[in-house]
């Protein structure tokens, strides 16, 4: 599996500051990307009603700690998931493309730069030396079975929040492996897909056979990033691609995704990085006891959809 999700939960991002020019003044003489986040439970490239998106699901499992683990019955049940799928989608004007790398081996992490297309002769930046912005996120090598590859930090995060705006439950994910994994639905809408030929084809074709690294711990650089039109989803049935909601009590709910939270990545638009969906959930025989003993999964239902809004409510 060549998807994106680190065990790492607890990483503390680098505290590196920006040392490039602003968005603001980047974006008159290059193409930003625009990361637009999908409603949390859609198929990557899902067009219709997003309240008929069927990408989630609401599964027990015998071990708290695992990574993912298989839906059990809830006799043997120790913990419940919320489980759905996120995507992210580029709808700006040049891609998102960054580089990784680091200087040795004994390094654990790359620091990253964000490479921008020129506006003017449509050049892309070919290395991370070329590379325009500093990030504070970086990258390092999940060595799980599952992955074996390298991990983009923090890039996009979800989480349940009460009717009062207070957050319940956060992820445990934040590691990704990005590059062109589906086109938008909306792509004729898009300005700068690339076309037949020229720099940004040949970096689409090789973002959609990223693989980070695959099997290579001792890589000093890797690319992570996604085409303008294409987008990166994150299934449901992988990795943290879920939130426990063991503890969680009967009531209505919102489920946040957000890419780029901390604005780190130069866009053209932040107003469409979170995405929601108001949901409500209901113990049938109560709530949870001692020793975690669950009779019944909890009903979950899926009651609105807010694309381009952090909060559903």
């Amino acid at each position: 599996m060549l998807k994106k999700y680190a065990t790492l939960a607890a990483v503390v991002l680098m505290t590196a500051v920006t040392t490039s020019v602003p968005p603001s003044v980047a974006s008159s003489r290059t193409l930003l990307p625009d990361l637009r986040q999908a409603p949390p439970g859609c198929a990557g490239g899902h067009a219709g009603d997003p309240l008929k998106c069927v990408d989630w699901d609401v599964c027990l499992v015998m071990d708290p700690a695992a990574p993912n683990g298989r839906c059990v019955l809830p006799a043997a049940a120790k913990a419940v998931r919320l489980r759905f799928t996120s995507s992210e989608e580029n709808v700006g004007d040049g891609p998102l493309l960054l580089y990784g790398h680091r200087d040795n081996a004994a390094q654990e992490r790359m620091t990253v730069r964000q490479a921008l297309r020129s506006a003017a002769d449509g050049s892309i930046p070919a290395d991370y030396d070329a590379a325009q912005r500093l990030t504070r996120t970086f990258t390092y090598y999940e060595p799980a079975t599952d992955h074996q590859h390298w991990h983009l930090m923090n890039f996009e995060h979800f989480a349940l929040v009460s009717q009062k705006g207070e957050t319940v439950v956060t992820d445990r994910k934040n590691g990704f492996c990005l590059g062109d994994r589906f086109r938008v639905a909306d792509i004729d809408k898009v300005k700068g897909v690339p076309g037949p030929s020229g720099p940004d084809t040949d970096l689409a074709a090789r973002l959609r056979a990223n693989k980070c690294r695959h099997h290579e711990p001792a890589a000093l650089d890797v690319v992570e990033g996604i085409s303008v039109g294409s987008g990166d989803d994150y299934k449901y049935d992988v990795d943290f691609q879920w939130l426990d909601i063991t503890q969680v009590p009967s009531g209505t709910y919102d489920l946040v995704n957000t890419v780029n939270d901390d604005r780190t990545l130069a866009e053209t638009n932040y107003d469409n990085n979170s995405s929601s969906v108001s949901l409500s959930i209901e113990w049938p025989d109560g709530e949870p006891g001692l020793h975690q003993v669950l009779p019944r999964a909890p009903i979950v239902k899926f009651l609105r959809s807010c694309p381009g809004r952090k909060r559903c409510g």
